[in-house]
């Protein structure tokens, strides 16, 4: 008997190209649309086609492939498919580097990393591979969209975005980098611009309650994360009626979770933005220069904590809803027109950042929360966090609530001011509902026509799905969609006028939200 040589050494390359043809040639990983038995569908992250795979990529997709071979060795069916998440800004950023189509480059990318995906063994049913960037894909999202904007799940709306006035675009808060855009370095402007939302908030409380039946292996932390992120309060919506109804007819209406605090308020804040704001200024070329000022730099609210305090009085007053006295109302760069109503009350004895503008502007500052006793020192502005900090406080220079606690005082403000139409208990989410325009080349084209007549018409379904022209250099100036009429140039699906195609393109993570459900 003789023993053939056998290699001490595993020789990958001579090995595994032979038994990958053969899986190859036995479609031992494809899988039928039915199967009788126990299944199961395995789908790890699609990957960006960057150009090359990292350690990042081998490792995410052994991990699955493991889990789908552990399955298979149980005698399970299991069907593991591969994609690409190939639409985005990364891809316009290298095409106009290199001066060349993103659908080129993109898929280039593609046909690499996916002979180095086939070279590493993995056992997926490469039949099944898509990548998000092809009419084949998004077709069925903008047939997604239409439903949904059907639904009134998505509307239009203005939005206070930054904007690259260079590259002619808006910035993600993380692209604007000490107020300039990250790729042309130009300053940031704010600008108001019509995006298309979808309207998450009408889940947020689902949401939040679902959280709850996530037990077995969930980290309690991530679901911590989670909870935050929606942000459920409690609260009170405070109306301060006009003091000069002459010069602006409209009540100022604030949401604050700490209604016991309102007999500390010493002014009002409201976003350079605000109708109130902009009434101001019309005579005013100061104010309207300082709202120009404030119109430059970042929308992200974590910029405007750090941020030096800026304001200006606008002039006008509003009544305390409680006292009657005439309250000034002041643009403060830290208000945001787009959270709430874009308006707060300020109480800068027990709020850091109304404490730092008050002290700033030389503004009044009045405790009206002792959260220390009766028999500690008195109430120092220096010190304002130690009497603030928590709910566990008595009100003090309240008048006829002094004495009451977080609560009492609470109930006590809504019985005196809702029957006043002056104050309601309201819960709000800090989730915002998500904007998915993107004044971008690269993306799958909203499937909206806006008509003079009409307004926003969706695109019939039987027209879907409205192609992106793939042969397209961009330049960096802009959306070039804006710039090829022969894309927008169309006709209104309702009355036949006239009309222009939406040239905005979808953020890329609608498409990450849904492949999982394309198979």
């Amino acid at each position: 008997m003789t023993i053939s040589h056998i290699d001490p050494e595993y020789q990958a390359s001579a090995i595994e190209p032979n038994v990958q043809q053969d899986w190859e040639a036995r479609k031992v990983f494809k899988v039928a649309d039915t199967c009788e038995g126990k299944h199961r569908y395995i789908l790890s992250m699609f990957p960006y086609p960057s150009g090359r795979l990292h350690m990042g990529h081998v490792r995410n997709y052994t991990i699955g492939d493991v889990i789908s071979r552990f399955h298979r060795l149980k005698g399970e069916t299991v069907l593991q498919p591969m994609g690409w998440d190939a639409f985005g800004l990364p891809a316009e950023n290298a095409a106009i580097a290199h001066q060349v189509a993103p659908a080129k480059w993109t898929f280039e990318n593609i046909a690499y990393m996916r002979d180095q995906l086939k070279k590493l063994g993995l056992s997926v049913d490469w039949d099944r591979e898509f990548a998000t960037c092809t009419p084949e894909y998004y077709h069925w999202e903008q047939w997604l969209f239409v439903q949904l904007y059907k639904k009134g799940l998505i509307y239009r709306k203005l939005s206070t975005v930054n904007w690259d006035p260079v590259d002619q675009t808006v910035l993600a808060n993380e692209q604007v980098e000490n107020g300039r855009g990250w790729r042309s370095g130009a300053l940031v402007e704010k600008r108001d611009i019509p995006m298309y939302y979808f309207r998450i908030t009408d889940y947020a409380q689902e949401l939040l309650d679902d959280l709850d039946t996530l037990k077995e292996g969930w980290p309690q932390q991530v679901l911590t994360m989670q909870r935050n992120w929606i942000g459920r309060s409690q609260g009170m919506e405070i109306t301060f009626p006009s003091a000069n109804p002459e010069l602006y007819a409209d009540d100022l209406t604030v949401y604050t979770t700490r209604g016991d605090t309102l007999m500390g308020v010493t002014y009002v804040a409201v976003a350079a933005e605000h109708p109130m704001a902009l009434q101001a200024a019309e005579n005013n070329p100061t104010l309207k220069a300082f709202i120009e000022e404030c119109r430059m730099g970042s929308v992200a609210e974590a910029d405007l904590a750090v941020a030096e305090k800026k304001g200006m009085a606008t002039g006008l007053f509003v009544k305390h809803p409680v006292t009657g006295e005439a309250v000034p109302v002041w643009i403060a760069n830290y208000v945001l027109m787009s959270y709430g109503s874009g308006a707060v009350m300020a109480v800068p004895a027990h709020d850091e950042r109304d404490f730092e503008f008050a002290n700033k502007f030389g503004l009044n500052i009045k405790q009206v929360i002792d959260a220390k006793g009766a028999d500690d020192a008195e109430f120092s502005s220096t010190q304002w966090q130690e009497w603030y900090g928590s709910k566990e406080g008595i009100l003090v220079n309240s008048a006829e609530f002094d004495g009451l606690t977080f609560q009492a005082a609470f109930d006590a403000l809504i019985a005196k001011l809702e029957p006043q139409q002056l104050a309601n208990t309201k819960v709000q989410f800090r989730l915002r509902d998500w904007g998915v325009s993107r004044q971008r080349y690269w993306g799958c084209p909203i499937p909206m026509i806006n008509c003079e007549t009409c307004g926003q018409v969706p695109v019939p379904e039987e027209q879907l799905p409205v192609i992106l022209p793939t042969d397209v250099v961009p330049d960096g100036s802009g959306n070039p969609l804006n710039k090829m009429p022969e894309f927008y140039q169309t006709s209104c699906p309702c009355c036949g006028a006239d009309a222009r195609r939406e040239t905005d393109t979808l953020d890329t993570f609608v498409e990450s939200s849904w492949y999982y459900a394309r198979y």
